[in-house]
């Protein structure tokens, strides 16, 4: 049977089509007669019609053009890193290492010690390193005993047959051609109490002439007025850094690095690995190239033993659901507020980081902080900047809260002043609840708006994202070993496909939406959010509480044995032991390896950059200024440029070789009985600088880097310039409130 539906115009002409069916229906289906079709192309609808096609065409060659910048641009960033890789690998290649050789000097009393050198310098500079009992330069005034060190040119007729015997009747002549180093000693009676230390000098040779005579050598000679032998361990470079050169070469491989970060070219741990083998690259162009020894002695293994360690506690710590848990309970308390959990957070930061320290601070906070910032579905990246950055101000308070106060604190003439764990933590501690105070009005001045916890994106997408960069991590983390793992892959491959066309339709059809302040009840959020398994958490707790008691009492000289690193670890293999689960794998997964990588690499680049000689050339400027001053402003000179000097070098580089390089210098000045300079004063503005200045850049701190690498892993991505936009704004402004106090009490009110 065969039904017929038509519909009649005058305008439009019916065409039918049979659609086979127990019962045939006929539809009728419009097509445009042709005076339609002409009129539609000869009116209004032809010039449309033009236009559009025209906008195609243009967008169309606008979409190539794009295409063919980051094309090239891609090729460029490629040839480029290349060639950077090819210059370093030419640098390692033609430079053997110099492990240094070690040479034990037994100096007579009475009589010279002379060390022949069999090479010839290149640039007529020798840098000698001694090893030995010495007192600190600035002891020189107060003992008569000394050692002198300086070089010496031998003429000889003929060269020696033998040239590790030299005969005395073959040397024509004998002449100084170095300025004489003076080392201060202790006497004979308190030489033993005295710690050895390292000290170097770079001789600049005096030009020299050796005539028609045939052979020359070089010997360093060594002389004390001690009443008995003295030994000092010796090493020696011919071809020393020349510091102008070092210094040039340091900056501008941290200019690589930083542009590197900054403009998103690789990503950060690469960037931080090529920026240290260019830093070694140049070292080995000096003939200074490090044997694999040397560069993994520069590696703090105990600051990565501790990162892993807390690293696995909290990834076992999260299969709990506690951080999930405290971020519900902390909604239900502020009553949903904003700025009540901004502060609430911030708080716990800076108490955290305060008994403890802000790497530990960076890895207990920043978890909740993501979740808090979920279960109220705004962007978590504002708020994480603000954690770590009270964390970081927190630090100040104690000699325990941020590394370069341990090493403050520990330094013997800090020791020898008086300068306890309750004076550090009275004079730090009142700077700091300041400096909050300051702060946490600008930042409620400066980002009041709910634009800065807002998503460029709808909540729908930023899950979608989140979730596919999750099974992109998944995937990557799968090898290629087995079939069984390639079936798995595979699987996982088209799961990710499958999202990224889902994005695209969702980002086609998703419209963005304002920030809703409403979120669910908190019932229904405890029903979403609860403890997922209690038995986890009870040993989890058990565990964390230990090592954090443990941590604590580090700070106490009696309880120090252990540190930091060996205490973490013990932790986790107690975690480890009492969860027993046979998915170590799994767990470790979790770990943050990049992190990891990234702060090696930048152990290795800060102490190559230190011996380029640019930690040392900042600390030589500024004490040349605030010796050039006059006494009556000298100490308000000197904690203004110690305070800023730290806080802006802090920022660019790790602030642990800073703070060395500054103590040193504070110690220096104050012995020096002409400055009178109090040596307290000098150290706050040292510990301040250096806890401070971090806050400026995401590479200024360790904390910085964790927080980073622990919202990377949740899915929220702190940028460089995001970091920068916060983060320089609080260090200015703490670091003029700093100075102020600095001043008001240490040289107004003389609170020494």
């Amino acid at each position: 049977m065969e039904k017929e539906l038509s519909i009649s115009s005058s305008k439009t002409v019916f065409k039918s089509i049979n659609i086979p069916s127990t019962s045939k229906v006929k539809i009728s289906v419009p097509v445009p007669d042709t005076k339609t079709i002409n009129s539609r192309f000869n009116g209004v609808n032809t010039e449309t019609e033009d236009v559009t096609r025209q906008a195609f065409l243009q967008n169309r060659d606008t979409e190539g053009m794009k295409y063919d910048v980051k094309h090239y641009y891609k090729i460029l960033k490629i040839g480029g890193l290349v060639l950077v890789w090819l210059i370093c690998g030419y640098a390692l290649w033609v430079n053997n290492e110099r492990d240094k050789e070690s040479y034990e000097l037994n100096i007579p009393n009475g009589s010279s010690y002379s060390f022949v050198i069999y090479e010839l310098p290149k640039d007529n500079k020798i840098k000698v390193i001694l090893d030995g009992r010495f007192l600190p330069p600035y002891y020189a005034n107060l003992t008569r005993e000394h050692m002198d060190v300086w070089v010496q040119l031998m003429v000889m007729k003929d060269v020696p047959t033998n040239p590790e015997y030299i005969d005395n009747t073959n040397v024509i002549s004998l002449q100084n051609v170095s300025e004489n180093w003076q080392l201060p000693l202790a006497n004979n009676k308190f030489l033993d109490q005295i710690p050895e230390t390292e000290c170097s000098k770079v001789f600049q040779l005096i030009p020299y002439e050796t005539k028609n005579f045939t052979y020359h050598l070089l010997s360093l000679q060594f002389n004390t007025n001690l009443q008995s032998n003295f030994t000092v361990s010796m090493k020696y470079n011919l071809q020393p850094t020349n510091p102008e050169d070092g210094v040039l070469y340091a900056a501008l491989i941290l200019i690589i690095l930083y542009s590197t970060i900054i403009f998103e070219v690789i990503h950060r741990t690469m960037a931080s690995i090529l920026a240290s083998t260019i830093s070694v690259a140049a070292l080995a162009a000096y003939d200074q190239r490090p044997s694999m020894a040397e560069l993994i002695s520069w590696i703090d293994i105990e600051t990565l033993i501790l990162l892993f360690s807390m690293m696995t506690i909290v990834s076992i710590f999260s299969e709990t659901g506690i951080f999930d848990y405290i971020a519900v309970i902390a909604f239900q308390k502020s009553g949903g507020k904003l700025w009540t959990l901004i502060y609430l957070l911030c708080g716990l930061s800076t108490l955290t980081a305060c008994f403890l320290d802000t790497v530990t601070a960076a890895l207990l906070v920043t978890p909740i902080t993501i979740k808090l910032c979920e279960v109220m579905k705004i962007n978590p990246i504002q708020i994480l900047i603000y954690t770590v950055l009270s964390a970081n101000i927190g630090g100040a308070i104690t000699p325990i809260g941020d590394p370069p106060n341990v090493l403050i604190a520990s330094y013997p003439d800090v020791v020898k002043a008086g300068v306890t764990f309750g004076k550090f933590t009275l004079h730090m501690g009142v700077g700091v609840c300041i400096t909050l105070v300051v702060i946490g009005l600008q930042i409620k001045i400066l980002y009041r708006d709910m634009k800065y916890y807002q998503s460029d994106e709808p909540q729908e997408i930023r899950d979608l994202k989140r979730e596919i960069a999750a099974w992109e991590r998944t995937a990557a983390s799968v090898s290629s070993y087995s079939r069984d793992e390639n079936i798995i892959k595979d699987t996982l491959l088209k799961q990710t496909a499958q999202l990224q066309n889902k994005l695209k339709d969702t980002v086609n059809n998703c419209y963005f939406t304002s920030y809703d302040t409403r979120v669910e009840q908190i019932e229904d959020l405890k029903r979403q959010y609860p403890i997922r398994n209690k038995s986890l958490l009870i040993k989890s707790g058990i565990t964390l509480a230990l090592v954090i008691s443990v941590f604590f009492l580090n700070s106490f000289p009696t309880f120090c044995n252990l540190g930091l690193g060996w205490t973490a670890l013990l932790g986790v293999i107690l975690l480890l032991l009492l969860y027993d689960t046979k998915d170590l794998e799994g767990i470790f997964a979790r770990v943050e390896w990049s992190t990891l990588i990234f702060f090696a690499s930048l152990f290795i680049l800060m102490e190559a950059l230190s011996r380029l000689g640019l930690i040392d050339w900042v600390g030589k400027q500024t004490q040349y200024v605030i010796t050039s001053v006059g006494p009556e402003s000298r100490l308000a000179t000197a904690l203004v440029l110690i305070l800023w000097v730290s806080s802006v070098v802090s920022a660019l580089v790790d602030n642990l070789p800073l703070a060395t390089m500054m103590i040193r210098i504070a110690a220096d000045m104050s012995n020096n009985e002409d400055l009178h300079l109090p040596l307290p004063p000098l150290i706050w503005a040292i510990a301040f600088g250096s806890c401070l200045g971090g806050n400026s850049t995401l590479l200024g701190s360790s904390s910085n880097i964790i927080c980073a690498g622990v919202a990377e892993q949740h899915g929220y991505r702190i940028t460089f310039l995001e970091f920068l936009k916060v983060g320089l704004p609080v260090m200015l402004s703490s670091t003029v409130v700093i100075t102020l106090y600095l001043l008001l009490c240490h040289v107004i009110l003389n609170w020494q």
